[in-house]
């Protein structure tokens, strides 16, 4: 018998508690399957680099050969000002203004802010407050640091500020440690927050003394509608969250915090232990994407192609799965949210659309603690005849699960 075969681990009993319940996350666990031939995925939400024209690229990579003394050293943990600046005009863009290099440090994604959040902030048993469902990362980032989560649903306006005020009534003040949130195209759900519903959430959070985290990976794909302003730019209190992950790359795994310089502080003593610095090479090859080629006009393909590929998901939605299940209808962004009839699991689908040649992600790893009935598709990848073949698929698992629940109830095996 072979080593792989061999499940006893010698060093049970050595680990941490906090690694004991870490949930996996989904998506990861997908990628493999979906690296089939035959496998569509509508599981996770990848930029289509493919429409980044190569001569784009070339011109940033050619530039760095001017700097690769800088780009092969070691950089400062907070990241270089002149990244920095381009985050600025980027910020600027979308109505934060007056921030200074100071304001920002530099990270290695979106994700590793979050785990930096969840370091800085939380103790075993410390409350924090997520949208529900929420991003299924942030959740194992923060899952580390063993939080109390406590969710609350949202609607196709955003989050649910009647129930955010029963909970912060029920918490008190300083109840939870930060209430995290992704007000616009949410990741799993796609909605957005209104704006009337962003001034309801400062207020409540201003009375209750709660620090809000703002994740904004999305707000740039904008297809539909009209912009609405970014917590942070309503109130300098607020922690953002920004990434170059889905606007130019996100093999470069740069992003960045803006917080109170007193939370910077405590973020960038924790980055030193973690990582002493991030990348100098992939940050100037940001700076020279950003100053150097027409970045816009590549962001602009990236929406265009989103859009058609959203289109084309809703359609075959709209034609292809049964009556019973509904689905958000996104703006921007990667993802669609669809809710099924609350007697059927999918997690318990997922292996049978996994034979069909279909991933997508079970609501449940979206939620704290919680079966599903939803999952979560991405539109951000496929081509829009995949997309539709793979709601074929999707619809196809689905309805049998219908029927089985249909003939089953018929027969008294089952009671409503």
């Amino acid at each position: 018998m072979g080593d792989s075969h061999i499940t006893f681990d010698h060093w049970e009993g050595c680990y941490a508690d906090r690694v004991a319940n870490i949930p996996s996350s989904a998506t990861r666990d997908l990628f493999g399957a979906a690296s089939r031939a035959d496998m569509i995925s509508l599981s996770g939400g990848m930029p289509d680099i493919r429409v980044m024209p190569e001569e784009v690229l070339k011109t940033a990579l050619d530039s760095m050969l001017d700097n690769k003394n800088e780009a092969l050293q070691y950089g400062s943990t907070d990241g270089r000002v002149q990244t920095k600046k381009i985050i600025i005009e980027l910020m600027e863009d979308i109505g934060v203004n007056g921030l200074a290099p100071e304001d920002i440090i530099i990270t290695s994604g979106s994700q590793q802010a979050l785990d930096l959040m969840g370091k800085v902030f939380i103790n075993p048993g410390d409350t924090i407050i997520t949208e529900a469902p929420t991003y299924l990362g942030a959740l194992q980032a923060f899952s580390v640091y063993q939080p109390n989560v406590r969710a609350v649903p949202f609607d196709d306006e955003g989050m649910r500020m009647d129930l955010l005020e029963e909970l912060l009534k029920e918490l008190g003040n300083r109840g939870a440690k930060f209430l995290y949130t992704i007000p616009t195209f949410q990741n799993p759900g796609g909605v957005t927050m209104t704006l009337e519903r962003r001034k309801r959430l400062l207020e409540l959070c201003h009375e209750y003394d709660i620090t809000i985290l703002e994740d904004d990976p999305y707000s740039r794909l904008r297809f539909d509608g009209e912009p609405v302003p970014s917590l942070r730019s309503m109130d300098p209190n607020v922690v953002y969250l920004g990434t170059f992950s889905k606007i130019f790359a996100p093999g470069l795994r740069v992003a960045w915090v803006i917080a109170p310089r007193a939370i910077l502080q405590k973020i960038n003593l924790c980055k030193q232990g973690a990582d002493l610095c991030g990348s100098a090479f992939n940050q100037i090859l940001a700076e020279k994407y950003f100053t150097l080629t027409p970045w816009k006009e590549t962001l602009a393909s990236y929406v265009e192609t989103y859009k058609r590929r959203r289109d084309a998901l809703l359609q075959a939605c709209e034609e292809y799965l049964p009556e019973e299940v509904s689905y958000t209808h996104p703006e921007g962004g990667f993802f669609i949210w669809l809710t099924l009839p609350d007697y059927i699991n999918t997690d318990r689908l997922l292996p049978i659309a996994l034979d069909r040649g279909v991933t997508f992600v079970p609501g449940s790893g979206c939620y704290p603690d919680k079966t599903s009935n939803s999952m979560r598709l991405a539109f951000c990848y496929e081509s829009e005849e995949d997309l539709t073949e793979g709601i074929k698929r999707i619809s196809k698992v689905i309805d049998e699960r219908l029927i089985m629940y249909r003939a089953l109830k018929r027969d008294g095996l089952i009671v409503d």
